[in-house]
């Protein structure tokens, strides 16, 4: 009888390109811009990504494109988001009875903290100029700063897989 042995480095191939991008923009904003730029048409996507960590769980909103002619699916994806946490009554005196709530930052990927979306292209081959998609996405209003990221060296690639 035949022994099949697959390996872990066969699931562990990357076939996205990932674009940073830095903007005070509002999400819906962003992707208005972005489809007015490249030949694309973003939109909100019903199913968002779900991060849970110890502190709470949170939501990062997320437009999507399917190219269907080319085999290729365009994500712009929010990075930063805010937990509630849960208000903690360890206080007495004072101000025991107050209503104070507290959020903390929660990224999706977070060795890139500063990064407010990220445009991930999936299938994308050898047709994609990321550095042309990247320079006309620059020609925005209020972008501060758009860059190809190397995917390898992210360590918190999971969270891109959705």
């Amino acid at each position: 009888m035949a022994v099949h042995k697959l390996h872990i480095d066969e699931f562990d191939e990357i076939d996205y390109q990932l674009i940073a991008i830095h903007t005070s923009l509002e999400d819906y904003r962003l992707a208005y811009y972005i489809n007015q730029n490249l030949p694309i048409t973003l939109k909100k996507s019903d199913c968002n990504i779900q991060i849970s960590n110890k502190d709470g769980e949170t939501q990062f909103t997320r437009f999507v494109f399917e190219d269907e002619k080319a085999g290729i699916s365009w994500d712009l994806i929010q990075n930063k988001n805010d937990i509630q946490l849960a208000p903690q009554r360890v206080n007495q005196g004072l101000f025991a009875e107050s209503n104070s709530k507290f959020s903390t930052k929660v990224y999706l990927v977070p060795e890139f903290k500063k990064v407010d979306y990220f445009l991930k292209i999936d299938n994308a081959c050898e047709s994609i100029d990321v550095l042309k998609i990247a320079n006309q996405i620059k020609k925005i209003e209020r972008i501060s700063t758009v860059y190809s990221v190397d995917v390898e060296n992210i360590k918190s690639k999971n969270n891109l897989i959705f």
